[in-house]
């Protein structure tokens, strides 16, 4: 049985398709990042372009974005149509520069593991995880030797 855009799935049906379970579908509901409509008895249905969106929202999630920030980017969709291609151009240029500085995050650490990891550890002379004392506390919490991308060396 071949399925219209038009029709309106159950949370069930939505749930087997993103390969969730219909806790995690209310719970991105609830969140406000996709919506649903009621039947008569109460039941949720979806439209089917909220697959999309659940697509999206996982696929965020497993890059590591924040749910805030994709409910921020979707804020700009419409929710009772499917998007369009300038609504989808719109988000893929929102999160561009966002993808980019992680991009540049987790190149920074690749260089920094392969230092440390390079150095052998064996005298503890090169390593940039040495730290006698706790000396670098002084400067705050966290990895002070690691720099941020847009950091000065």
């Amino acid at each position: 049985m071949s399925r219209a855009p038009t029709d309106l799935l159950t949370i069930g049906e939505l749930a087997r398709r993103a390969g969730v379970a219909t806790s995690a579908v209310r719970f991105y509901e609830a969140q406000g990042l996709i919506t649903s409509v009621r039947t008569a008895g109460n039941q949720r249905r979806y439209p089917r372009h909220v697959l999309r969106r659940l697509s999206l929202v996982l696929f965020a999630k497993r890059l590591g974005i924040p749910l805030a920030e994709v409910a921020e980017v979707f804020a700009g969709l419409p929710d009772d149509r499917m998007p369009g291609k300038r609504d989808w151009d719109r988000i893929a240029n929102r999160w561009r520069e966002h993808l980019e500085a992680r991009r540049r995050e987790v190149e920074q650490l690749q260089r920094e593991l392969t230092g440390c990891i390079g150095c052998g550890c064996l005298s503890l002379r090169r390593c940039y995880v040495l730290n006698p004392g706790d000396s670098l506390s002084e400067h705050g919490a966290g990895p002070q030797l690691l720099l941020h991308p847009d950091d000065e060396p």
